[in-house]
């Protein structure tokens, strides 16, 4: 059985989440990474970046919700939280439509960022969450059947039932499946097309960004602060 001791994360998720460390499928997902690298093959994000998400967004802190699909495959991508690149990487064509999005919601002073990186946002309380954790360079999706998404649905239930007042952001059909894990008599759902531009430019009339900031002051939260 894997100890909760060996999970190096934020202490609010480790109390939150004690039960999913110590069930088999927690052990396989380890055993599993520990294989692949022994073999050779390149792993993203770094160890130290799986759990970014919750490290920068601690269980209490979290207002709202961004569910992406699996890390980036490309090097020096992945940074553990969903659709964020480190700021010396190119802005991925997702995130550049995410941005052009915010600025059509008409939120103000924003304007869009030279880079990709959404760490301003996880410490804000918005949870960037990838419902698989890792995957093997320059192979999208190829840690989607290792365990990973019986770990963040259970994560994404987890919030449902203990806290109230999130805000979920489901962009296109893999994220908005998750809506079954959630409680809308507590939560508010918020649904979209995905930002990529393979789905087309629907997403640039997204108006998650300031209904999120309408809904938070509804609850008499600190709104978020878009920009980057």
């Amino acid at each position: 059985m894997s100890s909760i001791k060996d999970v190096k994360i934020e202490e609010s998720w480790k109390q939150a989440l004690q039960e999913e460390f110590k069930q088999a499928y927690f052990t396989t997902i380890k055993a599993f990474l520990v294989k692949e690298k022994q073999s050779g093959k390149t792993i993203y994000p770094p160890g130290s970046l799986i759990f970014n998400a919750f490290n920068l967004t601690p269980f209490d802190a979290v207002k709202a919700v961004i569910i992406g699909q699996d890390p980036y495959h490309n090097p020096g991508q992945a940074m553990g939280l969903s659709f964020s690149v480190p700021k010396e990487v190119r802005t991925p064509p997702s995130l550049k439509n995410i941005y052009k999005a915010i600025l059509a919601n008409g939120i103000s002073n924003f304007e869009i960022p030279n880079h990709g990186d959404l760490t301003g946002w996880a410490e804000q309380g918005v949870f960037l969450l990838n419902a698989m954790l890792t995957v093997e360079h320059k192979k999208a999706g190829s840690h989607k059947k290792i365990g990973w998404q019986t770990f963040t649905d259970a994560v994404i239930k987890k919030l449902s039932d203990e806290k109230e007042g999130l805000i979920f952001m489901l962009w296109g059909n893999f994220a908005r499946n998750k809506k079954v894990l959630i409680d809308q008599d507590k939560h508010h759902v918020l649904e979209s097309v995905h930002p990529s531009p393979l789905a087309g430019n629907g997403f640039l009339s997204c108006d998650h960004f300031a209904k999120t900031n309408e809904l938070l002051v509804a609850q008499g939260k600190k709104t978020i602060n878009w920009q980057v």
